[in-house]
């Protein structure tokens, strides 16, 4: 079908797309790459170009796929090397295997029973059946049990909450007092006071929270309340965040490797690369782990066990040892010192990021 499309007797001397001037020696138009003809679309015309856009980017995908599993680090140089129409765009390609990534970890993985403690919602329930003597007995025998002092601590502050039937207004602090206090602590007490509210009037609309605790209506009091409300439900059921957390991480990943290759960058700066292939190596490293660990998590799923993660793992490091010495071309004691450092970079930025990430989601969530 091209074949024909391109015909002398229907090519121009102007690019339909781009308006570029062309020769009838042209069969694309070297601004755009568009083909140059004039000929009216036919209904074979729109089947063949679509089919063949998509055995062309399957021919690419396998290409960059077989390059990145299986030769370390050449896909990175090849692509900085200006041999780039063989292979998927980096970025792009990230985002497709995260997404993936996560969809299978999404299948694989039940986040439902995520929980941060003892169910509280059963727990108070069961201890509200319990007469408020037998409660003060169970408070002192639980003081008096070593080696238990963090579960101790938990239970123990359920307990007198349940026998002292506490209310909002036990932690109730008018505003006038709230606005001498430092921002913190102002705001900490804020939270404190609303979290009851909302666990003991169970209202959700901010508005009249604020109205009801006669607070000064606004948009930040009613943002803080909405926190706390939120705060009470996801501490009853962790799962409703984490998975929204999770399906986040794809964006919040390919934001973090801009500041990992800065450091990349800073460990390798007498090496003849800039800022950008070095992100570029950053980028096909990360998309390599995603498509391992999305093999390893189909893998665990059949075999339910974890076989295929230990295996990913064990690869991943090997790989990225590889990746760096074909990339950078250095002997294998630098390679390996500069592997070291750039792991503890990478798990330290990980976790600030994780931090960060996490308060920012609750932030919006």
């Amino acid at each position: 079908m091209k074949v024909k499309r391109s015909l002398l007797k229907y090519r121009g001397t102007r690019c339909l797309n781009c308006d570029h001037q062309l020769s009838i020696s042209d069969r694309f138009c070297p601004r755009c790459g568009q083909m140059n003809s004039t000929k009216k679309l036919s209904f074979d015309d729109f089947f063949s170009e679509f089919f063949s856009g998509i055995f062309a980017y399957d021919s690419r995908f396998q290409r960059t796929l077989k390059a990145l599993l299986f030769q370390p680090g050449k896909i990175s140089k090849d692509y900085i090397q200006g041999r780039r129409m063989r292979y998927a765009n980096p970025f792009r390609f990230y985002l497709s295997a995260s997404i993936i990534f996560f969809l299978i970890m999404s299948f694989s993985s039940s986040w439902d029973e995520v929980e941060f403690g003892p169910n509280q919602a059963e727990f108070r329930e069961e201890l509200s059946r319990i007469p408020k003597d037998s409660l003060n007995q169970i408070n002192q025998n639980l003081k008096m049990v070593p080696g238990l002092r963090q579960e101790e601590l938990r239970v123990d502050s359920l307990v007198q909450s349940a026998a002292q039937e506490n209310s909002y207004t036990d932690v109730y602090i008018p505003e006038e007092d709230l606005d001498t206090m430092g921002f913190w602590n102002r705001n900490a007490e804020k939270l404190k006071i609303f979290s009851e509210f909302h666990k003991e009037t169970e209202i959700v609309n901010a508005g009249r929270a604020i109205d009801s605790l006669h607070y000064t209506p606004g948009t930040y009091n009613e943002w803080l309340y909405k926190k706390a409300v939120n705060f009470n439900r996801i501490y009853e059921n962790p799962s409703i965040f984490v998975n929204y957390f999770i399906s986040k991480l794809p964006f919040i990943i390919f934001f973090y490797l801009p500041v990992f290759a800065l450091f990349i960058w800073l460990i390798y700066i007498r090496r003849p690369f800039n800022y950008m292939e070095h992100l570029i190596f950053a980028f096909h490293v990360q998309t390599t782990f995603f498509v391992l660990f999305s093999l390893a998590l189909i893998f665990d799923y059949f075999i339910s066990g974890d076989w295929g993660t230990t295996i990913a793992i064990t690869v991943f490091v090997a790989y990225l040892y590889k990746a760096l010495r074909k990339f950078y071309n250095q002997g294998r004691v630098k390679t390996v010192l500069k592997f070291i450092i750039l792991s503890v970079i990478f798990f330290i930025l990980a976790l600030a990021a994780a931090v960060i990430s996490a308060l920012a989601s609750f932030a919006i969530f």
